[in-house]
Order: structure tokens, then C-alpha cells, then sequence
């Protein structure tokens, strides 16, 4: 398609137009593109595709999908990939320690690919827990026109004439351990798991980002997204941003500074889903590189006003292929927006507001995956916020399918990951116990690796509601049980998570938001002095330059001072 466009404040100006241009013009024309392509504003297509996990084999051929709609549109897209770590295969062992890293590894590579090749626009592709949040940070980062897109969710597994997902070879693997299934029985159900491409099919990590994309417009309705590419160019020459102004805007839209990550919060499963890590710390991050302050105290909030509406595992009984059939994520932002709990006035990347976008869709009646706000499941989200003199910068608590709110134990205290699992493997360890598992925060893992190795061991051996479990690392999207993540200050701070002895009285309390030790300032004070910081393993490497440049859990474990801190905008050079 002929259109002609001005790039005089287009970043690709510099590498495409007039004679200084002319060797970064030969470059293109090695890989057969056409004088007319350069021409043309120059779209990046970034993709996680990799041979890692199902969640990203997908992708490619997406891609390709991308590119044609772009193509069309009068853009020339250019594909490029980065790295994921897959949680999945990462869990349980030393390489978790990879996965939080990787979120700022791949929003820093793509912007960095942009900026160097100065690209007009961007179309971002991501299928596993940290890829989604992290492609959505460089698009917000980078400030040009844009979309993302989601690779998609695997199919359920069936397993003896039921629906599974990766969660339940995951506490298989427990029940083994306790002796009330056989080998035969794991190697059944870890083989039917898993059946096609695509992300995890609970409403777990990926999922929700997905689902928040949508919510917060950074990525078409679910239904549309077939077009995705198509969008990218008229985006360039109507010169349409993200959640700060793009080139050739006078102004940013008023709406979209004014709640956007409250709109995310709500939108992934009518803030009633059991995601700790993404909403904790993906949703502060995202809004900290638009340069808006949104930490995990504002995210409890948003848990307390909001509906829990979408009946999806971990804890409730449907898969996203359910949600899909019934009508997908629109249906739950039309009936979180018709519950007075969304701004409709927000734009979105198809240059409409949300509630225009939602005009036509309507709730479907005669299903039960997602209920209408007028008759939810819960009236409040399947998260609460804590506080007290163990968590003096907060922390959080999934309570959606649990059948009490608090719990009063004595601690028992673990340095890392694996002591703790091998305790629990061996059921060391008493009903009633709070176990901690402490300096595994985003500096002292490194990493702030997830627990659901821990807590599906837990599980699987039916312990689930009778201990709770408290840790300054976070936990999987599929985790269940009684379980307190995100503790700050962490231990590798000196927070008083780190200060705690096996025996020491904990409380925890969901219903008025507490996390305690009883023990005086005083107490805690004269700990303080006997206390050293505990060294990790890595002192070199990727590892350590993320323990000494990432920030608290608390506000998203970011790695830079965000959008508040920019003098200029990459859309405007």
C-alpha cells in the first residue's frame, strides 16, 4: 500500500532520509528492502519467541502475522527478539533467581534495539509471566506509538476426566510426597499437562497481564487482535503516545494520567484473582516508567473497593479457555465498567476510549465463569495488604478460597529456599507454624524468587490451610494456601523479617490487615545490633549488577529512577 508519509519527526528521519542517511540505506538494501520500504516509518516487531517453554514457541508465527498488518498498513515492520526466562522450568531450584531479573532485562534490550536503530513505532509480542510485563515496560518507557500483543493461553490439560494446568503437577509432586499418589500417577498427569503452545492455563501470571493489558488500552480487545498490526501506522501519523504524550501532541490525555494502573488493577479478574507477584510489583513498575507513583500500598487499595468476579484457578474452577468461550476479558471490563468500577474516558491503543470500545459488547447471562459486580463471588479482591512491626513497608496475603483470615504461630526460619524445602519435603515442621523463608527478596536472592516449589510441596501434603507461610521473595501465580509474600524491607536490608528467631509469636491477620511479631521495639532494637548483612553467591554478573541497582519490592523492584526522572523523550529526537 502507497501512502506517503512526513518524517521530519519521525526517529527513523536520522537512519533513512537524505544523503547522511545513504549507508544506513545500504544496510537495508542488503536485506532486500526496497527504497520505497525505507521510506516508509520503520516499525519494530519485538517478540519473546524462543525454544524455552510452550508460552513463547508460538510467537514467531505471530510475528509474521504482525508484520503483513503492518506491511499493509504503510509501514515496514523490522523483526527483532529478546530473551525470556520461563518460570515454569525455572522453579524450584537457583534459576528463579533469573526470573524477576529478566523483566528489566527485556524491557532495557528492547529499548535499547529502538533507540539504536530509531525506529518510529512498536509492536510488542509476549507470551510468559515476565515477558508481558516486561514488553509492556519498554512501550511505556519508549513513549512511541505502539501495541501490544499477547501470544495466547495453552489449552487445558484433561486428566481423568478433568480439566489440569501445570498447578497441579505441581502439588502431584507433593501428594507424592505424602504418600497419596504413585509415580505411575505423576507421570500420567505431567504428560497430559501441557497439551498444546502457549501460556499456563489458570489464571496465573501471564493471564492476568494479559488481561491487564487490556484494561490499562496498551493492547486491542481480545476479539480484534487479528488486526494488531494494522494499527501501528495510522498510530505514527496521528502521532497517538502512551500513558505520557507522543510526538506532535501538545498535551498527554488527562484520563490516562489519571488512574491507569487503578484500571489494571481491576481488570484482571474484577480484582478478585489471586496474583501476587504481577499486580504487587509488575503494575507499580509500569506505571513508575510513565513516571507515576503507584506503589503496593495504592494496589491494596484498589483490593479493597473492587469486586472479585471472574471464577478462575488457582482457586476457583475455570481455565482461561473457559473465560475465552464465554466471551473473554471484555466481558469482565463491560460489567467491572457498568459496576461504576472503571473510567470509561480512558484511550485506548485503537484511538477509543474504553467504554467505547466496550459499547457493543454484551454480558452474557446464561454462564457462571464471570459474575455480574451486583452478585460477586466476593465483594472484595482475593488480596489484602498488610502491615505492622514486621512489615514496615508492607506486604500482602492471598485470602480468595481460604477458610479463616488469621493465623497465630510460632516461626520457623529458614535462610533460603532450599532449606525450607528440605524441611517441608521431610514434614519437619509442625501444624500450626508460620515458616519463614527470609533473604530471598529482590536484593538478597537475588532475584525474589517464587515459592510455588514450597508451597505446593505444602499443599500436595494437605497442610495448606493449617500453616502459614511468610517470605520477602513472592510467590507464583498459582500458588494456594496461607501465604504472606513481598515482606519489606526485605532481610538482606535489615528489615525485621531478618531479625525473627524460631519460636518467635507471629501473627498474622487478613480481616485488619497485620503482620506482627511480638516482640517490643526494644526487643527488636537490641536484635538490631547482632545483626550482618548475609553475603549471596553472586558477586559478579548479571545477578549482582541487578542486588545493587534494584529497588524495594514494595515499589516494584525497579531498576531506574522512571519517566519522573527524564529530561527527554525517545519519540522526539
Amino acid at each position: 500500500m502507497s501512502r506517503k508519509f512526513d518524517k521530519s519527526k519521525l526517529p527513523s528521519r536520522h537512519i533513512t532520509e537524505g544523503p547522511k542517511s545513504a549507508a544506513h540505506r545500504a544496510f537495508f538494501y542488503a536485506m532486500g528492502v526496497s527504497r520505497q520500504a525505507v521510506s516508509r516509518p520503520i516499525v519494530g516487531v519485538a517478540t519473546t519467541w524462543n525454544e524455552t517453554a510452550p508460552c513463547n514457541i508460538t510467537l514467531r508465527r505471530q510475528a509474521q502475522a504482525a508484520k503483513a498488518g503492518v506491511d499493509e498498513a504503510g509501514g515496514t515492520p523490522r523483526e527483532f527478539t529478546t530473551i525470556t526466562v520461563t518460570d515454569g522450568i525455572a522453579m524450584g531450584h537457583q534459576g528463579m533467581k533469573s526470573s524477576l531479573v529478566s523483566r528489566d532485562v527485556i524491557a532495557d534490550s528492547v529499548e535499547l534495539t529502538m533507540r539504536g536503530h530509531s525506529y518510529d513505532a512498536l509492536v510488542g509480542i509476549a507470551g510468559c509471566d515476565k515477558s508481558l510485563p516486561g514488553m509492556m515496560m519498554a512501550l511505556v518507557r519508549l513513549n512511541v506509538p505502539g501495541v501490544f500483543l499477547y501470544g495466547g493461553s495453552i489449552l487445558p490439560g484433561r486428566f481423568r476426566g478433568k480439566d489440569v494446568t501445570i498447578m497441579d503437577v505441581y502439588e502431584y509432586y507433593g501428594k507424592l510426597n505424602e504418600g497419596s499418589v504413585t509415580e505411575e500417577d505423576l507421570a500420567e498427569i505431567e504428560a497430559v499437562a501441557c497439551p498444546s503452545g502457549g501460556s499456563c492455563g489458570g489464571q496465573f501470571t501471564a493471564n492476568t497481564m494479559a488481561c491487564v493489558s487490556e484494561a490499562i488500552g496498551l493492547a486491542l480487545p481480545a476479539l480484534r487482535r487479528r488486526a494488531g498490526g494494522l494499527r501501528i501506522p495510522r498510530r505514527v501519523r496521528r502521532g497517538l503516545g502512551h500513558l505520557r504524550h507522543g510526538p506532535d501532541r501538545e498535551e498527554p490525555p488527562p484520563a490516562r494520567h489519571r488512574h491507569p494502573q487503578g484500571d489494571g488493577e481491576r481488570g484482571d479478574g474484577g480484582g478478585g484473582d489471586r496474583r501476587l507477584d504481577q499486580r504487587g510489583l509488575h503494575l507499580p513498575a509500569i506505571a513508575h516508567e510513565a513516571g507515576i507513583d503507584f506503589d503496593l500500598s495504592a494496589v491494596a487499595e484498589v483490593f479493597k473497593r473492587t469486586p472479585y468476579i471472574a471464577d478462575l484457578k488457582p482457586g476457583g474452577r475455570y481455565v482461561a479457555k473457559d473465560l475465552f468461550e464465554v466471551g473473554g476479558v471484555p466481558i469482565v471490563l463491560k460489567a467491572l465498567l457498568e459496576g461504576g468500577y472503571l473510567h470509561g474516558d480512558c484511550m485506548t491503543v485503537t484511538g477509543r476510549t474504553l467504554a467505547e470500545n466496550l459499547a457493543d459488547v454484551r454480558f452474557p447471562t446464561e454462564q457462571d465463569v464471570v459474575v455480574p459486580t451486583s452478585a460477586p463471588l466476593s465483594p472484595t479482591g482475593g488480596v489484602v495488604g498488610l502491615n505492622g512491626n514486621l512489615a514496615p513497608e508492607g506486604a500482602i496475603v492471598k485470602v480468595a478460597g481460604l477458610s479463616r483470615l488469621r493465623h497465630v504461630g510460632p516461626a520457623r526460619c529458614f535462610d533460603t529456599e532450599e532449606e525450607a524445602m528440605k524441611a517441608i519435603v521431610s514434614r519437619d515442621y509442625r501444624s500450626g507454624d508460620v515458616i519463614v523463608i527470609r533473604y530471598e527478596g529482590p536484593k538478597g536472592g537475588p532475584g525474589m524468587r517464587e515459592m510455588l516449589a514450597v508451597t505446593s510441596q505444602i499443599y500436595g501434603q494437605g497442610k495448606g490451610e493449617e500453616v502459614a507461610l511468610i517470605t520477602d521473595g513472592r510467590f507464583s501465580g498459582a500458588t494456594r494456601g496461607f501465604c504472606i509474600g513481598h515482606v519489606g524491607p526485605e532481610a538482606a536490608v535489615g528489615g525485621p523479617i531478618a531479625l525473627l528467631r524460631d519460636g518467635d509469636q507471629v501473627t498474622v491477620d487478613a480481616a485488619s490487615g497485620e503482620l506482627s511479631v511480638a516482640l517490643s521495639d526494644a526487643e527488636l532494637a537490641e536484635r538490631r545490633k547482632s545483626w550482618a548483612p548475609r553475603s549471596h553467591d553472586y558477586q559478579a554478573g548479571v545477578l549482582w549488577k541487578y542486588a545493587v541497582t534494584v529497588g524495594p519490592a514494595y515499589q516494584g523492584a525497579v531498576t531506574h529512577p522512571g519517566g519522573a526522572a527524564e529530561t527527554h523523550c525517545f519519540a522526539d529526537i
